[in-house]
């Protein structure tokens, strides 16, 4: 049950009719993985924190670098050379105490993914990397856990809401494995609101899966235009051959 400081700290979900005290303790006993700390991250972290999701891996290796604060809203100048995941950890710490927070500072690959996907109940994808978003994807359909997706560039934004139990398509069906990289923030560069847009859309629809509030976009892809403030969306469709979710992989 909530205590009595979490009543006064949760008040605002609590007048809620769609999460009252129910979806409340459904957050306080939700675990989520997140990785990558980094603009998408730094939004999405900070709300759920403050939405009282119990337990909250932190993943990511890198260091804070003066360039990162543009858009990168966790940290500050006194966070620079400091590891980012243990930086978000005492951050969080500090914003609600009433929530378990773990650090993770080291690199994640297909070898240790399993590992630390197994240990929650959802995934949010906040890096910048097409390999770690294969190997991320692979990993969360391995063990059944939903993944949700984030991506931004320049003024374009991206959603993905994947639920290996549901009839659709993953991220390896959208993206294959030819699709190296080309584009990304360090040499294409990104206006900061809409990898902000983006994380805190990844928070949001967190909560409404734990909450049971709403519905989730599942296998539908969200693009973002910020120049012209529209938004579009695709259903993708699942690939029978492809290798992390088609029936090649149920054969196997």
């Amino acid at each position: 049950m909530l205590s009595d400081s979490e009543f006064i700290r949760y008040s605002r979900h609590l007048l809620l009719e769609e999460v009252g005290e129910e979806g409340q303790l459904k957050l306080k006993q939700a675990s989520v993985l997140v990785v990558g700390l980094g603009g998408l991250g730094s939004p999405a972290v900070q709300y759920l924190a403050a939405a009282g999701i119990g337990t909250l891996w932190l993943a990511d290796f890198d260091q804070v670098d003066v360039s990162n604060l543009q858009r990168q809203t966790l940290y500050d100048m006194d966070s620079l050379q400091h590891s980012k995941a243990e930086t978000a950890r005492a951050k969080l710490q500090q914003l609600n105490p009433e929530v378990e927070v773990i650090a993770v500072n080291q690199k994640l690959d297909a070898d240790n993914l399993g590992d630390f996907v197994s240990e929650v109940d959802l995934v949010l994808d906040c890096t910048d990397n097409i390999l770690i978003r294969q190997q991320l994807n692979a990993a969360c359909y391995a063990w059944g856990k939903p993944l949700l997706v984030g991506a931004a560039i320049r003024f374009e934004g991206q959603l993905l809401a994947l639920d290996p139990a549901r009839d659709h398509g993953c991220y390896r069906c959208l993206y294959g494995p030819d699709i190296g990289e080309r584009l990304n923030c360090s040499n294409s560069g990104v206006i900061g609101p809409v990898v902000g847009t983006i994380g805190m859309l990844q928070a949001l629809e967190a909560i409404k899966f734990f909450t049971g509030t709403g519905t989730v976009p599942w296998g539908e892809l969200k693009l973002f235009d910020a120049k012209n403030h529209s938004w579009h969306g695709l259903r993708v469709p699942k690939d029978p051959a492809c290798p992390v979710c088609g029936v090649k992989r149920e054969e196997t």
